[in-house]
């Protein structure tokens, strides 16, 4: 039996998917990975088969709309601001996902028995799903659909009520579904199916309670009761580290030659302003007395100093827990692994739903505040550091949320949906 994962984005739309493959191939599936070509070596090695398809992420986080709206970032502004922000980029989103749309139909290999879903992903590919009439089913990282118990991500944390909240998550759906239109309609046509309406289309999964499994945990926010049956929170699943990584010789000694340092790194995100990042991270680093593991990411951070190591890409599992504190951009997957880790946070959201997740960190008692990027100083990080640094609740509400994060079984519960899945049939 082969199971087909289709995802679409950056490192943190591939890697928490590999805790689920590894999952499933310790049950006894063949795991085909469809995503991007640059993820494909780091695919390889943990096992997984890999098919690629077109598209570059990094070039879209890169581009010119997309670096200056994480430049202006989320500060504390209305939702319509936000909304307004994410309306800028969807045209090279929606180039992206046509050019993936262009693919997918080679991509997923012909024995596919089930299809799992990203939530990048499942707007266009659960119409090939559909179509080929494959049992699918969709694997998120963050929730999507929209609820009145919290306000949507992708409009950052402010809660609107009730009734605003809800409305705002299906606006929020029709606004980020537009980048999806050309790219369904032309996956469509390849398939020799006619067009599809997005509101059919919900419709339709609705009926069938379509299954959507959520990889967050429970503890951080419990599955809205006002969801329609077929969608579950599951917990988070696991980034495996793969077979072939050894951390360098120059980051094990740093961590020898002294107490625990913190962590800081901001993932697939590229602000640019890189010198200027670097030298605000290690200015703060110095006021707040601390030594610091800076990783390089997608903005190519490099700080120099002799209580500073810059570092490539290392397992989450095996740096963040000997950090005295993980100060990260709050993307989904970096947040739970900061919180499997047990250790406080500093969130500096970026853009996209990353203030979302940080309003969680800082509401479960594991970060002192969230630090919006827009309005990051040396200052004002060195501060929340030295809170974080010297607070012991901190410590204390990290190891408690760790104890329950790590209890739960994510991937496992996915394992058991696809066989289940696959035994139903489409």
């Amino acid at each position: 039996m082969r199971a087909v994962v289709v995802t679409t984005g950056t490192q943190g739309d591939v890697a928490p998917y590999t805790g689920v493959g590894a999952r499933l191939q310790a049950e006894g599936w063949k795991v085909t990975f469809a995503t991007h070509k640059v993820f494909g070596d780091q695919l390889e090695a943990c096992g997984f088969d890999f098919s690629p398809i077109p598209g570059d992420p990094a070039a879209l986080v890169s581009s010119q709309a997309f670096q200056s709206w994480e430049r202006a970032g989320y500060s504390r502004k209305s939702a319509r601001d936000q909304l307004g922000r994410i309306k800028t980029i969807l045209g090279d989103v929606g180039e992206l996902m046509y050019e993936v749309a262009g693919g997918l139909v080679d991509a997923i290999p012909p024995d596919a028995d089930v299809l799992l879903l990203s939530g990048t992903a499942a707007p266009l590919a659960y119409h090939y799903a559909e179509a080929r009439r494959i049992p699918s089913m969709g694997i998120y990282w963050g929730p999507t659909e929209p609820t009145g118990q919290f306000p949507p991500p992708m409009g950052g944390a402010r809660s609107y009520g009730w009734w605003g909240n809800k409305a705002a998550g299906h606006i929020g759906l029709r606004i980020t579904n537009k980048a999806y239109v050309n790219a369904v309609d032309r996956l469509r046509r390849q398939l020799g199916v006619p067009p599809a309406d997005y509101g059919d289309t919900r419709r339709r999964q609705a009926r069938r309670a379509w299954p959507v499994l959520h990889g967050f945990s429970p503890r951080v926010f419990p599955r809205p009761r006002d969801w329609r049956p077929g969608m579950d929170v599951v917990g988070y699943w696991w980034a495996e580290r793969g077979s072939h990584w050894t951390p360098p010789t120059a980051l094990t000694d740093f961590l020898a030659a002294g107490p625990p340092p913190v962590y800081i790194g901001f993932g697939s995100m590229a602000p640019g302003e890189v010198e200027r990042l670097a030298d605000l991270a290690t200015s703060a680093l110095r006021k707040a007395r601390l030594r610091g593991v800076i990783q390089a990411g997608w903005a190519q951070l490099e700080a120099r100093d002799d209580d500073v190591v810059t570092i490539g890409a290392a397992p989450h599992d095996w740096l963040f827990p000997q950090m005295a504190a993980i100060v990260h951009h709050a993307g989904a997957g970096t947040t739970g692994a900061a919180l499997r880790a047990g250790v406080p946070a500093v969130p500096v959201p970026v853009t996209i739903d990353q203030p979302f997740w940080a309003s969680r960190i800082v509401a479960l008692g594991v970060a002192p505040k969230a630090i919006p990027f827009c309005e990051l100083t040396a200052d004002n990080l060195a501060e929340a550091l030295r809170v974080a640094v010297t607070d012991p609740a901190y410590l204390e509400n990290a190891r408690a949320v760790a104890t329950e994060v790590e209890r739960e079984d994510g991937a496992g519960r996915v394992a058991q949906a696809v066989s289940q899945l696959a035994d139903r049939g489409f």
